[in-house]
């Protein structure tokens, strides 16, 4: 096996070169993902495992020398490229991606950026952020695991084999087969599922390691004509080159379709060595192409760094034919430096030769030096978002109260925008999690609960997505001034309905408003707050969804009022990043209010309403008459794209305490008793 994988090394290094060209070009000039860091996987696989059973047939595998080389050659490039992240982020990168950024940056020191970003798809709240500055870390997070795992497994099966005294590479066979199909199959249901966490999981990427270890086990024993060798060098070079141009990786990958590259990529490596003038391995083989191989993983982690800092540098959302070729250019010079003058000095050098554990040292002090600079970068960052803060009926800090009718400002001209813009992006609106908890009819559930003396006064459910969670900032003083008992039961992404209506079909939304339901009519709360409207934003025609009004009407069927709030607006980008990067009175960081709402709103004109129905209208609140500002009474109104930020919901809490009290009738205050099985 050895000699055969020598023999094919060079067209290795050349695949390896190509697959990164591709991440690179595509990312940088096409905006798209081309499935070469899945070919990244194979390669990885088909190498680790013919060295693992090559130790393993010697009978040992030297675990503590394999994985101090496996720091000398992954950490010192990594590590610097997330140093010089972190420096230059500090001078280039908006306060509010600040917070997000320090998470990412010690998540892939750690290698564990891919379940971090796994995390924050499947925190419906996490989605909004622009894209990190090292983001891309997550193919290298998969295979920093995998070199930790794999040998383990293959040490297992080493142990077996021995205790059964059987053949060492059959049994490794079966044994990755099995795993190829089991994670294969994960993979599959898990795309299907839910596709953007799943694309990050390291489970649902096994199989394409697995597929590039059984290849590695079987390609001394597989003969194949010359001929065919030369059709599968270029078949497999077109598969990789067209891959990310046929299909939206992003957004059907890792499932079975995650075949075409890795296939593409086992293609070129069963084609190897064919001898023939016009034959891929010549193209693979070249001078040039095996240099870039020496390159590649210095170029992959340049790249990605380089094009977001441009795009914000620019002040652009894509990049042009010239910007591309700036960026990938530079990306090629750092990459260059990087490999002569830090990876190869590392690797060739004495550390970990002539003590032990020399080369996990020198991995932990440079760890170390990165995880130190993200935790100064914190701490500047939380004293940056503690600098501003404000107290109730602050007058230098108004918030919605600006928008009230008679309102004078009496505060300072000069006062700061709260709440910062480091903090911005952190700044939502919640019940203390201490004091949340599954209900006891259904686990689906996630129900929060405020802090009341003695029985409330009144009980108030906040049920939906983000949207209605949001209003929790103006509910909670209202409920710690009269006693009332907020509850929160939210899912990200899933308004109180009967159908699906952010992601169409999907089935578990349908069932949780389900349960839902069957929560409030079993607590029986005073009342229900929840989004009446939706698709307030540029383009679209604000509506009420019928599931809604379904939802409304399973709920009246119990008696309980519904206290439905007009949505708040729906922008094309983050108002607080214009203003920390324009101004405040930059005109592109407010949107026309005709743009955003008609003028009678859509619920006005809708027939046959359950009676138990209360519209509120905050939209004054968050616009003027001709505008929708992204400042309103000096703080800022958005935290990101969509959401209001937990602040400026604050400022709204005596017009929302008005507003409800007067849309339910509630013209005083009552103690109750606790609800039969509340």
């Amino acid at each position: 096996m050895r000699e055969t994988e020598r023999r094919f090394r060079p067209e290795i290094q050349g695949l390896r070169a190509l697959a990164c060209v591709l991440v690179v070009v595509y990312h940088v000039w096409l905006g798209r993902i081309s499935g070469g860091v899945d070919a990244f996987f194979l390669i990885s696989g088909f190498l680790v495992t013919g060295q693992l059973h090559r130790a393993a047939v010697r009978g040992r595998i030297e675990y503590r020398p394999m994985w101090g080389r496996m720091i000398k050659r992954l950490f010192p490039a990594a590590l610097t490229v997330l140093l010089l992240v972190v420096a230059v982020s500090l001078v280039l990168l908006p306060q509010n991606r600040w917070f997000q950024t320090i998470k990412e940056v010690v998540a892939s020191a750690l290698y564990l950026e891919n379940w971090q970003l796994a995390a924050d798809f499947t925190d419906y709240f996490a989605q909004h952020d622009s894209a990190s500055v090292v983001q891309h870390f997550w193919s290298l997070s998969i295979q920093g695991q995998f070199y930790v795992v794999w040998p383990l497994l293959v040490g297992l099966v080493l142990l077996v084999a021995r205790r059964t005294r059987h053949n060492v590479r059959s049994m490794l066979l079966g044994v990755l087969g099995a795993v190829f199909v089991a994670s294969l199959a994960y993979s599959v249901w898990s795309t299907a599922v839910d596709q953007p966490p799943a694309y990050f999981d390291s489970l649902t990427r096994v199989w394409e390691f697995a597929l590039g270890g059984l290849l590695a086990l079987v390609l001394d024993r597989v003969s194949v004509p010359r001929p065919a060798r030369v059709v599968f060098g270029w078949v497999g070079v077109a598969g990789l080159v067209s891959c990310g141009l046929v299909l939206q990786v992003g957004t059907v990958f890792p499932g079975y379709l995650a075949l075409w590259p890795t296939l593409s990529a086992a293609l070129v490596i069963l084609a190897g060595d064919t001898a023939f003038k016009a034959g891929a391995d010549r193209f693979l083989s070249s001078r040039p192409l095996t240099y870039l191989g020496d390159l590649s993983y210095a170029l992959y982690l340049w790249h990605w760094p380089i094009l977001v800092f441009y795009l914000v540098a620019r002040d652009r959302e894509e990049v042009g034919l010239r910007g591309g070729a700036v960026i990938i250019a530079l990306a090629f010079v750092l990459a260059v430096l990087t490999h002569h003058l830090v990876e190869k000095p590392v690797r060739v050098s004495a550390i970990g030769t002539a003590n032990r554990w020399g080369a996990y040292r020198f991995g932990a002090a440079t760890l170390a030096a990165v995880l130190a600079a993200a935790g100064a970068w914190q701490w500047v960052s939380v004293s940056q978002a503690e600098r501003y803060s404000i107290a109730v009926d602050d007058p230098d800090h108004p918030g919605a109260l600006a928008h009230t009718e008679g309102f004078t400002y009496w505060g300072a001209a000069d006062a700061a925008l709260v709440p910062s813009f480091v903090a911005v992006s952190e700044d939502w609106a919640g019940i203390d999690p201490a004091r949340c908890g599954t209900s006891p009819r259904n686990a689906d559930l996630e129900i929060c609960t405020s802090q009341t003396s003695g029985h409330p006064t009144r009980r108030i459910v906040v049920t939906g997505d983000s949207h209605a969670g949001q209003f929790l900032g103006a509910l909670l003083p209202i409920a710690e001034k009269k006693n009332w008992e907020v509850t929160s039961i939210l899912r990200g992404g899933c308004p109180f309905s009967t159908d699906s209506d952010t992601v169409p079909g999907d089935q578990s939304c349908i069932d949780w408003n389900a349960a839902v339901v069957d929560e409030i009519v079993t607590t029986r709360p005073d009342a229900v707050m929840t989004i009446g409207t939706r698709d307030v934003k540029p383009g679209v025609e604000e509506r009420v969804p019928s599931g809604y009004v379904a939802q409304w009407r399973k709920v009246d069927d119990a008696g309980i009022p519904v206290l439905a709030v007009r949505d708040n607006p729906r922008f094309g980008q983050s108002p607080s990043a214009c203003v920390e990067a324009r101004g405040v009175t930059a005109p592109e960081c407010a949107t026309p209010r005709s743009e955003l709402y008609a003028a009678q709103p859509p619920y006005e004109t809708l027939p046959d309403l359950p009676p138990n129905v209360r519209f509120v209208d905050f939209s004054d609140y968050f616009c003027t008459a001709e505008v929708c500002p992204p400042v309103i009474g000096n703080v800022l109104v958005y935290l990101d794209d969509n959401h209001v930020s937990g602040t400026y919901m604050s400022t709204m809490s005596a017009i929302a305490e008005k507003a409800i009290t007067e849309a339910l009738g509630w013209t005083d205050d009552h103690a109750e008793e606790p609800p039969p099985g509340g």
